[in-house]
């Protein structure tokens, strides 16, 4: 497995030196066959979790799906879908037969999964629906959520051994999709927040994230001025710019995450529509990104 700085990296929180995250090529044949998977350094030192994030490259969908489409939803075929799950499985590890898969519609609801629950979406039809968070302390079960310029959020309690996933668009950001996981960890696996190692997955960045007054006026309405001051820029016209980044870094902390506990992005998937989907860059034609984690 090979470290390589191989994306135009969008900087926004850290400096050129110190990512948090990284790109693997990974050879998953033995005879150059590779899928990259990008990671984060905070996490994997942790022995007994799997986690990673696709990029457009190293599958088998063509045209503006090329190459690594990891949804059934955005009109590939499915035989290309399966494969494309089949390798990147085999780049991270684990059985793409137990995938969970969510259900995302922009809203804050956390569906706990269990064993019952092991390949729905992928293997099996799912009744998960209307989900945009997964959580489980069940070993041997990859989740999984979908992705194309919205924020995935990971989440790991390493004292109680859960794991969770969350798809935080602008709604669920400013509806705090972060706080609804962190309470159900809570309530479910009595976790502490101050034991919740969480990152931010690639997403769009605040420099190509023009919103228009009626969202910005839903986070005016949710974040105190300090925190606007810091994530949102009026750019006058009824146009302002957006950093997702930061409101879910705020979402974070106001739950009580530690500031240690929590990695930001530094990659940003509209800067880099040659190796990442982007809905705006793309203007809707492209396949879908995925966050997956896992238990072992």
């Amino acid at each position: 497995m090979t470290s390589i700085n191989y994306l135009k990296y969008k900087n926004i929180i850290i400096n050129e030196n110190n990512r948090t995250t990284r790109v693997d090529l990974v050879d998953i044949s033995g005879e150059g066959d590779v899928v990259p998977v990008i990671k984060y350094t905070a996490l994997e030192k942790y022995s007994d979790i799997i986690h990673g994030f696709s990029t457009r490259l190293g599958g088998v969908s063509k045209e503006h799906l090329y190459s690594m489409n990891l949804s059934f939803s955005r009109g590939d075929d499915r035989e290309n879908v399966i494969t494309n799950h089949q390798r990147f499985s085999k780049a991270l590890g684990y059985n793409p037969e137990h995938l969970v898969f969510s259900d995302q519609i922009h809203d804050t609801k956390i569906y706990i999964v269990d064993e019952k629950d092991k390949g729905k979406g992928y293997s099996l039809q799912s009744d998960i629906i209307g989900i945009d968070g997964l959580v489980t302390n069940v070993r041997n079960i990859p989740l999984i959520t979908f992705y194309a310029d919205c924020v995935p959020l990971y989440f790991y309690d390493k004292i109680k051994k859960v794991v969770g996933l969350a798809h935080s668009g602008w709604k669920g950001t400013v509806n705090n999709i972060a706080f609804h996981m962190i309470q159900t960890m809570i309530n479910e696996y009595g976790s502490n927040p101050k034991d919740i190692v969480v990152a931010i997955g690639p997403s769009i960045c605040m420099d190509c994230y023009e919103i228009s007054l009626d969202v910005a006026e839903q986070f005016i309405n949710k974040y105190s001025k300090s925190e606007l001051d810091q994530m949102l820029l009026n750019k006058g016209n009824g146009k302002y710019q957006l950093d997702l980044h930061k409101a879910c870094e705020f979402n974070f902390l106001n739950s009580g995450i530690l500031p240690e506990n929590i990695s930001m992005p530094d990659i940003c998937t509209c800067c880099n529509p040659d190796v990442l989907y982007s809905h705006r860059a793309s203007k809707g034609m492209r396949g879908n990104l995925a966050a997956v984690i896992m238990l072992k």
